[in-house]
């Protein structure tokens, strides 16, 4: 597989960390873990089915690799939980450009009680997307979900999500950058169909309330 532009930079990355002290590389890969939960572009299912082909080569052992994932993962959520529990008042509280265009209450409110009905299954579920993950503790903090509830549900998404890339990377050792192409179409049928699906239930729910209206 021949690597261009940023992927080339990925692949250089990586292979300097397979070097590293073994220290060193779990501290990378919770760095990694925890980057890719407040950072969306940061690569982290590359970088965690790459802990998969390290596993393959006795470069990192089980614990250290499911450790540092878990460890970054969380302090990752906790984060973006957090800033989620202040955001919501800085929209209220704070006078910005654009505030009447891009805060309405009532639609903010209407999403917040979905999710408040769904929290568990969104944050389960949206651990298979890197594109919808990163919003999820936001909103997760933004609606005061139960801490306990909203971690646990969390480490259940990680512990299959992760499981899955790092499985992949180990099974398919050295040849793991299979794993990374078939990652790559997956996020954007992925991606894809959940829009679809939320677009098409936000027209459904304005036609039927027009109709109901009528």
């Amino acid at each position: 597989m021949q690597f261009t532009g940023f992927d080339f930079y990925i692949q250089t990355l990586l292979d300097w960390v397979s070097g590293l002290p073994s220290a060193l590389v779990w501290f990378f890969f919770a760095f990694s873990n925890f980057t890719e939960n407040v950072f969306p572009p940061w690569p982290g299912d590359t970088v965690t089915a790459f802990g998969g082909f390290l596993l393959a080569r006795g470069a990192l052992s089980f614990w250290e690799l499911v450790s540092s994932t878990l460890v970054g993962n969380l302090a990752g959520a906790w984060v973006m939980y957090a800033f989620g529990h202040k955001l919501l008042d800085w929209l209220k509280n704070k006078n910005f450009p654009f505030k009447s265009e891009l805060y309405n209450e009532e639609s903010i409110q209407k999403t917040l009680d979905w999710f408040s009905r769904n929290g568990v299954v969104v944050v389960i579920f949206s651990r298979f997307s890197a594109g919808i993950r990163f919003f999820v503790s936001i909103v997760a903090g933004m609606v005061d979900m139960r801490p306990l509830l909203f971690f646990s549900a969390f480490t259940l998404a990680v512990t299959i999500w992760c499981g899955i890339l790092i499985y992949g990377g180990f099974y398919l050792g050295s040849h793991w950058e299979k794993v990374l192409e078939f990652l790559a179409l997956y996020n954007k049928i992925f991606t894809g169909f959940f829009v679809t699906v939320v677009l098409g239930f936000i027209i459904y729910k304005k036609f039927f309330e027009r109709r109901k209206e009528a």
